[in-house]
């Protein structure tokens, strides 16, 4: 369809104004051409393009005002749909900027290692389940020597080819997004960097530490990573005051925190302890503590138990019943949401569904890996649902499948408080907090931990 455009004679005003206008705006009518019978979705199609140009050329001239503020009403940010951001290693990590804190030699390099590791090699991690992907890890304080020592105390000969590692880098003033930019180039499906640590990369400074200098150092990173989608996990020290809140304690200002996505501070009550302590805090996850153990033949750290706020997102049964029914087996669907309600039989009007799935886009992604998105035609609102074959590849931990009657849970108190408890279940390689059992499981244990 070939679309010309002409101009028409301007708009002249008339009455008692008109001699009051000097600047007046010219009326753009597409010109179809004398044989031009197009249907009615081609007719829908060409004014909706028309609208839209005009509507963009209206938005150029606002936002050229030299006061102009962009600004989103509500019912505009419910209309925009996000693609999910679902966790590199369930319930522990997620994709953004993270600082990884800890005073020296506690053991934050093998933490990372771990981390590393697992994510490059797919395996599960304490028995959560982990999405594989590259993995590169800039271990600037170590050498090669001591990288292949200590990765054979930790996996033996178990290695993998999506682990990489640099012991040099440039520092940020000198490019080192630059660098970072053409690995990812190289490696498309990486999805951690590790620099270990940040103070390495940073640009040679005085020892006085502004929070804006903070702040612009860890934005500039965060920045690379939400456009790359990865997690890009910066390590760094502590400060050696002590402060009733443990972030407090992040070497510098309240810049870093600010700027980052989230932290880990990893401590222990004593330096020969081999116990430690992980707490995270962030703002695509909640608050949670994990208790470690160090395994004393690999050095690898073992979770011994976690604690997190009692907290549970409420269910989603829309989202549930669009997981069953869009999967391998019936990859897509198309329709308007009345269609998409009979279908599933939900109870909702369609334009409350519209906005649920707008904003839940990335939700329904996390937990199904299901594609949601919409479009207008002529026949109204169109959901387009599609399942991801190429999603990444998440191996489950292994599961014992032998029955587990009531008396064979094991408890063992944390703190002596039941929300920091460990449940463990005879036969299983994992654990629970009283946060994560079933209400079987939960009513069980009070009833046998604390008798009326």
């Amino acid at each position: 369809m070939t679309e010309k455009r002409e101009m028409t004679a301007l708009d002249a005003p008339v009455g008692a104004g008109a001699e009051q206008s000097s600047e007046l705006t010219p009326t753009i009518i597409p010109d179809y051409g004398e044989n031009f019978n197009p249907s009615a979705e081609e007719m829908f199609e060409a004014q909706m393009q028309y609208e839209q140009e005009m509507q963009a050329q209206a938005q150029a001239e606002r936002e050229s005002a030299p006061g102009f503020m962009q600004t989103v009403s509500m019912p505009e940010l419910y209309e925009m749909v996000y693609l999910g951001k679902p966790p590199i290693i369930d319930h522990f990590l997620y994709p953004g900027t993270y600082l990884f804190v800890g005073a020296p030699k506690v053991g934050k390099s093998f933490m990372m290692a771990q981390i590393a590791y697992h994510v490059s090699s797919g395996t599960p991690m304490w028995n959560y389940s982990v999405r594989k992907g590259t993995v590169l890890y800039l271990a600037l304080e170590d050498d090669y020597r001591r990288l292949q020592e200590r990765l054979y105390r930790m996996f033996g000969t178990e290695t993998t080819p999506d682990l990489f590692f640099s012991v040099a880098s440039k520092s940020l003033n000198e490019g080192l997004l630059d660098q970072l930019d053409t690995f990812m180039h190289e490696h498309p499906e990486t999805s951690v960097v590790i620099i270990d640590t940040l103070q390495k990369v940073r640009e040679a400074e005085s020892d006085t530490y502004s929070y804006a200098r903070d702040y612009d150092i860890i934005a500039g990173l965060k920045a690379f990573a939400d456009k790359t989608g990865i997690c890009l996990i910066l390590v760094h020290h502590t400060r050696k005051q002590k402060s009733d809140d443990n972030f407090d304690r992040i070497s510098g200002t309240n810049g870093l925190l600010g700027a980052a996505d989230g932290a880990f501070i990893m401590y222990k009550n004593k330096r020969s302890d081999g116990d430690a302590t992980i707490e995270v805090s962030g703002r695509d996850q909640p608050d949670k503590k994990f208790m470690l153990t160090r395994n004393k033949e690999t050095l690898c750290w073992e979770l011994s138990g976690e604690k997190s706020p009692e907290y549970t997102e409420p269910p989603e049964p829309v989202l549930e019943a669009i997981g069953g029914f869009i999967n391998a087996d019936n990859p897509t669907w198309e329709g308007t949401a009345t269609e998409l309600i009979e279908k599933l039989e939900l109870d909702i009007k369609p334009n409350a569904l519209s906005l649920k799935l707008n904003v839940n886009a990335g939700k329904l992604y996390n937990l199904f890996f299901v594609q949601y998105s919409n479009s207008r035609s002529h026949k109204g609102r169109k959901i387009t649902l599609r399942y991801d074959k190429d999603h990444p590849i998440i191996i489950e931990p292994e599961s014992d499948n032998a029955d587990t009657s009531e008396d064979e849970f094991q408890y063992q108190p944390v703190d002596g408080n039941p929300n920091a408890t460990v449940c463990y279940v005879r036969g299983d390689s994992g654990n629970k907090s009283f946060h994560d059992m079933t209400d079987a499981e939960k009513e069980n244990f009070l009833a046998t931990s604390y008798p009326a």
